[in-house]
């Protein structure tokens, strides 16, 4: 009996040394946002590039040694985590902007096409395929402000779709069709599918057996992961006097019986987990909470769009411990954790490292689309100039201003941190791998 004990305990450690620089969107099912690699403390050095034929906003999974991560190219990529080099690529049906999940062998994600895909992880194969009712962005009349006023418009700032999680052999993730779905990993047969109120591009997390996702339709859902059935849902905020700045895009980060997320509303909120009630919410008037907040050791820690700003905020009661301005480039990355070290993406097109123990900008790297364009869209105090890139308040400008900021390089997508390596997609196409300069 204590050999077999032995043996297991040599059999769980050679397990957790080969996957040491595995690493999974939002770092674990309850999207903590917590990563187990080596902080980088000092300015990094390029490890390698990879690029694309599109603009990568999906983050990127790791498992064995391989980064899968998707682009507006219509595919999925598998690099080598060390040398960056294609180990094969997949073409799906429409755009990949849903960050995959890597389970027993298999790699999952969404496409824009309405297909849900499951590949075999080390040569890209399809395992199987599941077709949604079909995807679509939330849409809205005088969406922004904008004109014309009667014109019912998709929102050019919905620009991922829901990244799955798996658990206990079953993937879960939200559809533009306003449903959630539940399929059997390993065949794709459905279980169960949830229908909202409106487009669902939030990614879910998973815990104690219940789904947490949040909806476009402005509601906060708990679901039972075996059945599907409503255990509560929360409402959030709806302002029209604003042009329709409502809806979760933010995924839920789930930790020590709390829910927290952000929401277009302009407030991140924290509900309790069994029973759905609020207990603190907290004002980021005016800007949005796009990206999904981190929780560790009873401080969340989230940022803001419009506005720029990184900020930490007491778990229990939502005080704000500390905060740091970023000259108003919004923030659509969501927080990387590990020891000390915070490492999120911004829409200046660069990639910042914040110490946390000195509440200040340890480094930042910046994207090549950003080297070039930056200096075009940017004011002397460092801010955007909006007025650089739009031309007026017509649908069809703000749809041509967002272009133009996405060429910026923008790191929109949430960085992984595996093993020695920070790996994160930007907008100018490229893959990027940073490691430490010593």
């Amino acid at each position: 009996m204590r050999i077999e004990i032995v043996t297991a305990v040599m059999v769980f450690a050679w397990m957790t040394c080969a996957h040491a620089e595995d690493a999974m969107f939002r770092g674990n099912l309850a999207h903590a946002g917590i990563y187990a690699g080596h902080p980088i403390a000092a300015a990094p050095r390029l490890k390698w590039t990879f690029h694309t034929k599109g603009r990568v906003v999906s983050s990127a999974a790791v498992a064995n040694g391989t980064v899968y991560i998707g682009s507006t190219d219509t595919r999925l990529y598998a690099l080598d985590l060390a040398t960056g080099a294609k180990r094969w690529e997949f073409r799906a049906g429409g755009r990949v902007v849903s960050s995959p999940a890597v389970w027993n062998g298999v790699v999952f994600f969404e496409s824009y096409s309405g297909d849900f895909y499951a590949l075999d992880a080390a040569t890209g194969a399809v395992k199987w395929k599941f077709a949604t009712a079909g995807e679509r962005r939330f849409a809205a009349k005088h969406l922004h402000g904008n004109q014309p006023v009667a014109e019912t418009m998709p929102d050019p700032f919905d620009i991922y779709l829901s990244s799955p999680a798996i658990w206990n052999g079953t993937v879960y993730f939200g559809s533009g069709d306003g449903n959630v779905y539940s399929l059997d990993a390993t065949t794709g047969a459905l279980k169960w599918k949830y229908q909202t109120g409106d487009v669902v591009h939030a990614s879910p997390a998973v815990d104690h057996g219940t789904v947490f996702v949040g909806s476009w339709d402005s509601y906060m859902y708990a679901l039972d992961a075996g059945t599907g059935a409503l255990r509560w849902r929360f409402k959030t905020g709806e302002d029209p006097d604003i042009h329709n700045q409502q809806g979760i895009q933010s995924s839920a980060a789930v930790a020590d019986g709390v829910v927290y997320f952000g929401c277009r509303d302009s407030h991140l909120y924290a509900v309790d987990e069994k029973t759905g009630k609020q207990q603190w919410v907290f004002s980021t008037k005016p800007s949005w909470v796009i990206a999904s907040p981190a929780v560790r050791d009873g401080v969340v820690y989230a940022a803001t769009s419009d506005s720029g700003l990184f900020f930490a905020l007491e778990a229990k009661t939502g005080a704000q411990l500390f905060s740091l301005d970023f000259h108003h480039w919004p923030m659509f990355s969501s927080p990387a954790l590990v020891d000390s070290f915070v490492y999120i993406g911004s829409g200046e097109g660069k990639l910042l490292a914040i110490d946390l123990k000195n509440r200040r900008l340890a480094w930042e790297f910046q994207t090549d689309g950003s080297k070039t364009l930056l200096p075009g869209y940017s004011n002397p105090d460092g801010s955007p100039n909006y007025y650089a890139v739009q031309a007026g308040d017509f649908y069809d400008d703000v749809v041509v201003s967002v272009d133009k900021l996405m060429n910026l390089g923008q790191v929109d997508a949430s960085p992984v941190v595996a093993g020695n390596l920070i790996v994160f997609g930007a907008t100018d196409g490229n893959v990027y791998a940073l490691g430490s300069s010593g």
